[in-house]
């Protein structure tokens, strides 16, 4: 290196020494093209490979100096993977419901958002599924696609007591389904992930993950507010977020299949990350039914019940007269004319307390063996109390 002293020079001509740097420029330009070149055209043809990647950079001190140091992170993951194929099968759903304003014309109000999920596209028509309580009271029911597509939906059919519903739209902007996993087989620790529309559409798509939690949970359910449970639902627990708009999302696996509905959560100060869903395997059968024949068939009895234990004890021995040995039940207060109860002579104030050998407790004690262990047009033994007399009958359960 040659230094400038008062911006005076002098030169003097020299022979022979023009051969050096000669030579080192083409060892520099040698070795720029070896190392530099490959560097760059690789940058440039993995054009996608670079966006998957992140460069983060720390400075760490090392005593008065400071090195700064780079870690390049790949951000592509088989989460992330999964999630981009999937968002596009998760709808935003509003349930829209008709008012009269004060000239006592009709407009439709905005009652509720929610989520759903497309599990099937069949010549044209797409299907839905969410939750009952997400479409409950609606006059008109509008999907929003993951691209912001708004389409008129129609409700083929809904349940209350699994809090499922089936809608049917045009399925000519549907690019794809979900694939339908199993909830038999999932195991306590295993990621979860939870994909909705949380307080509203415009936070659609969110992504949400955690573990499953827990399996074949039960969680009672009061269908009309009156303190009193009314059926208790099966589900699957997970601290994935699940927020008021996610209901009738999708709770997926690590590969993307559908295992859960999502449906619910603990909604308490001190509560965190224990949310619910509906597990697919219960669920298909009533989604297939709801599908083809628009409602859930049960059998029935014909019969007004109440658990008896909403009833003071006193009355268990002034009122029933029911022997000490009867510690739970549920009492008859209406039979319902040429129902099958009525056939099988059933009265106001008789105590069922078993129906197949089973102990009949409460009402969701009868319900669940109506519900999930027998069929329309089965044979069912029920044993019952009629002023302090045990009694045992035959009922054929009819449809309601």
């Amino acid at each position: 290196m040659g230094y400038y002293d008062q911006n005076y020079r002098t030169y003097r001509k020299r022979k022979g020494r023009w051969l050096a740097p000669l030579i080192i420029g083409i060892l520099i330009g040698i070795v720029f093209i070896g190392l530099v070149m490959p560097e760059f055209m690789n940058s440039t043809n993995n054009g996608d490979e670079a966006r998957d990647q992140v460069t983060i950079e720390t400075n760490e001190q090392n005593g008065n100096q400071t090195i700064n140091t780079s870690v390049t992170v790949d951000v592509t993951t088989q989460i992330t993977e999964v999630v981009e194929d999937v968002t596009p099968t998760v709808v935003g759903i509003t349930n829209i419901q008709q008012q009269s304003d004060f000239f006592q014309q009709q407009e439709g109000i905005e009652a509720g958002t929610g989520s759903g999920v497309i599990y099937k596209n069949d010549d044209g028509t797409a299907f839905v599924v969410t939750n009952h309580h997400v479409i409950e009271g609606a006059d008109t029911v509008e999907v929003v696609l993951y691209d912001d597509t708004h389409m008129e939906a129609e409700i083929v059919g809904s349940d209350i007591f699994s809090d499922l519903a089936v809608l049917r739209m045009d399925g000519t902007a549907v690019d794809k389904v979900i694939e339908i996993g199993t909830s038999e087989s999932i195991k306590v620790g295993e990621p979860a992930i939870a994909i909705g529309n949380p307080l509203g559409l415009y936070l659609s798509s969110t992504v949400t993950q955690g573990v499953i939690s827990g399996t074949e949970r039960t969680i009672p359910q009061d269908f009309n507010q009156d303190g009193r449970a009314d059926w208790q639902a099966e589900v699957i627990q997970t601290d994935a977020a699940i927020n008021p708009g996610n209901s009738g999302g999708a709770l997926i696996n690590i590969y993307g299949q559908l295992i859960g509905i999502n449906s619910m959560k603990i909604n308490q100060a001190a509560v965190e990350g224990i949310g619910f869903a509906i597990p697919i395997d219960y669920a298909l059968p009533i989604i297939e039914e709801l599908e083809n024949t628009g409602e859930v068939t049960r059998p029935y009895l014909g019969v007004e019940i109440y658990s008896l234990d909403e009833v003071p004890q006193t009355e268990w021995r002034d009122t029933l007269n029911l022997p000490s040995a009867v510690d739970g039940g549920v009492y008859v207060w209406n039979v319902e004319p040429l129902s099958p109860a009525d056939q099988a002579g059933l009265e106001r104030l008789d105590v069922i307390t078993e129906l197949d050998g089973n102990p009949i407790m409460n009402m969701i004690d009868l319900r669940k063996v109506l519900y999930q262990e027998k069929e329309i047009g089965d044979t069912i033994q029920m044993t019952y109390y009629r002023n302090g007399e045990r009694i045992e009958t035959s009922i054929e359960l009819g449809s309601q």
